[in-house]
């Protein structure tokens, strides 16, 4: 019998304590954290619980926008015209990507905006990268990578937003005057006289967009090697720049930003007597923009003075 006791009184003695805690723990006071039953699945793994104070989400301060994420942020029209952008961009599509639409930009002084395109024929994962350097000397670029089909949005939609090491600037002010910026800005290549002009049907479309104060222009160049190597110059240091921010645009291009080729290309094509001529079958041209004659030539008038663009066929 005492073997027996002598058990059930230490059971006793310690079940006392937790007896006790358990019945002098006061209940939780305030919303409990997560979501309440029944919250539909794909609601619960997104929406904070509790939920925030719907006014506060509206009073509450925003952190503001870096200075890389938006170069040229924070300035006021005033006086100057919005720069005409024919690019074939809406303002929308560059919401969807995160960018401040190329239409909205105020440049002044030296100051440009260099912006490519890169639309594979054979997928819907494109490209957008945008250098801009300022009037104090600083470059910035801007890149974004998606999946641009099939959803409301842009899906899988990766960015970054960085400053370029110093000196870069110097790179892209240089392209300001180069000749490529006074050919027409969709082409056909031409063989020569006794050659039928060669037809692409799959490759990489490729859209620049060069903006200075007062003026924009911008070229479309498409499949062809030829016709990508005229704007060799200027894709290069631009995808160049982009490159090394996220391993998950730089998988996008496995080559690298290398245009050896079709500017070999091109170069072939004009020492054999061929050239770049404006595409009839382009799309329409906004109004007041007169039209070309077919045989135009297209490569490559000189530049004008200054680090203007020069005028250029259309």
């Amino acid at each position: 019998m005492a073997r027996l006791v002598l058990p059930l009184l230490l059971i006793a003695v310690a079940a006392g304590p937790a007896q006790a805690q358990l019945l002098h723990r006061a209940p939780p006071t305030g919303p409990v954290a997560g979501p309440p039953p029944g919250t539909p699945p794909a609601e619960a793994e997104i929406s904070p619980f509790p939920p925030p104070d719907p006014k506060a989400w509206w009073d509450e301060k925003r952190p503001s926008v870096s200075e890389s994420a938006d170069p040229l942020g924070g300035r006021r029209l005033g006086g100057a015209r919005p720069i005409p952008v024919d690019s074939g961009v809406d303002p929308s599509t560059y919401r969807l990507w995160g960018l401040t639409p190329l239409q909205w930009q105020i440049l002044h002084g030296d100051e440009m905006v260099l912006e490519v395109w890169v639309r594979p024929a054979r997928t819907v994962r494109q490209t957008v990268v945008r250098i801009t350097v300022r009037r104090d000397g600083r470059a910035f670029v801007q890149g974004r990578a998606g999946l641009a089909c099939c959803e409301a949005g842009i899906a899988r939609r990766i960015g970054f937003d960085a400053e370029l090491p110093a000196g870069q600037a110097q790179t892209f002010l240089a392209l300001r005057s180069h000749p490529m910026w006074a050919a027409p800005r969709d082409v056909r290549v031409s063989q020569g006289p006794d050659l039928a002009d060669s037809v692409c049907v799959d490759g990489t479309d490729y859209d620049l967009t060069l903006m200075v104060p007062g003026r924009a222009r911008s070229l479309r160049r498409s499949c062809d090697g030829a016709a990508i190597g005229e704007v060799a110059e200027a894709l290069e240091p631009t995808l160049r720049a982009a490159m090394g921010h996220d391993p998950r645009f730089d998988v996008i291009f496995p080559g690298g930003a290398s245009f050896a080729g079709p500017r070999d290309a091109y170069r072939d094509l004009v020492s054999h007597g061929g050239s770049l001529k404006p595409d009839p079958r382009a799309r329409a041209q906004p109004p007041g923009v007169a039209p070309v004659p077919d045989d135009a030539a297209a490569t490559p008038p000189a530049p004008a003075p200054g680090p203007g663009l020069a005028p250029s066929p259309r």
